[in-house]
């Protein structure tokens, strides 16, 4: 690693002025991910300002729902009572997004900013527009199996890893944000942006997520199915977040949909959700509404597969919710 200077201040507040001064620095969580590219020499931060000892660590409610702290650690979320109870699909997401050692020490905030585990940003030697804007893309002709084919360009075709951002987007969560300029707020769908691959997420340098706070949970049921190659340890090939909520008469009154895997964001599938409103909640619907959002993907060489799979996870997690 390269040498680094090193902060650990007691409030957002004096966290941020000390990142919005300096260019070349980071805010560090559980450190998860970023002491991971720091050796990798992807990431150089010449000063690392710690954020786990803020006064963020808390889950408690707020009124419509529920607030979770940005240096909230993954295990505790997952565990957390009232999460369990009021937004299973979040706590699932949690539980799969990692393994427990991982779990227990990445943050709530860190997991939201996450940069890709694509093997070509991950490799100095190769060309990255994330890394290295106007370079190019070295996946798009490349070993394609876990990359993008929804929401993709020709500048970058990198997934967003997060499992726990998945559940978020479809429970419509928004995340505070606090900079330099003051707080504002973000929704979990429109956090992570595709415009400028070195950019991943719509926050300015120097501003600090806070916290994430849910609404009350959508009414019917929720399930979060992760695909991926191993049992464990092991990122989304697709996975799926879905709310369902079924009439007396075996129509569907209203979901929520959001796929990962798939793109650079957690993909809120609204082609589907608008598709499965007022259609019977049968395979045949499920799969006519999959097909309505993945009508606009765009397959690399390698990721063809891609596309069939989320649509049979979608139909199995629609099929299972709406027989509960």
């Amino acid at each position: 690693m390269k040498p680094f200077e090193y902060a650990r201040p007691a409030d957002a507040g004096t966290a941020v002025a000390a990142v919005a001064a300096r260019p070349d620095a980071a805010f560090l969580g559980g450190g998860t991910n970023l002491v991971d590219l720091m050796r990798l020499g992807v990431a150089g931060p010449g000063l690392l300002v710690d954020v786990t000892g803020l006064p963020l660590d808390r889950i408690e409610p707020v009124p419509g729902g529920l607030r979770i702290g940005a240096t909230v650690r993954n295990t505790d979320a997952a565990a957390d009572p009232e999460v369990r109870r009021r937004y299973p699909m979040l706590a699932r997401a949690l539980l799969t997004g990692a393994s427990g050692q991982v779990r227990n020490m990445a943050t709530i905030g860190g997991n939201l900013l996450q940069r890709t585990r694509c093997a070509y940003f991950q490799d100095v030697t190769l060309p990255c527009n994330k890394r290295e804007p106007g370079s190019g893309c070295a996946a798009l002709h490349g070993h394609s199996r876990y990359h993008a084919v929804l929401g993709a360009s020709d500048r970058c075709v990198a997934v967003h890893p997060s499992d726990m951002a998945v559940a978020l987007a479809a429970l419509d969560a928004t995340v505070r944000i606090q900079g330099p300029g003051g707080e504002r707020t973000v929704p979990v769908a429109e956090l992570h942006s595709a415009d400028e691959p070195d950019r991943d997420t719509v926050l300015a340098h120097g501003e600090l997520i806070t916290g994430v706070d849910l609404p009350d949970p959508p009414a019917g049921r929720s399930a979060y199915r992760k695909v991926r190659d191993r049992a464990s340890f092991a990122f989304a090939l697709v996975s799926v977040a879905a709310t369902l909520d079924v009439a007396d008469d075996g129509t569907v009154r209203s979901a929520r949909v959001a796929f990962g895997g798939l793109a650079h964001r957690p993909w809120r599938a609204r082609q589907t959700e608008a598709t499965l409103r007022g259609a019977p909640a049968t395979d045949e619907s499920f799969r006519a509404a999959a097909d309505a959002e993945l009508a606009a993907a765009r397959p690399l060489r390698d990721n063809a597969f891609k596309v069939p799979m989320a649509r049979g996870a979608l139909v199995a997690t629609l099929r299972e919710l709406a027989a509960r």
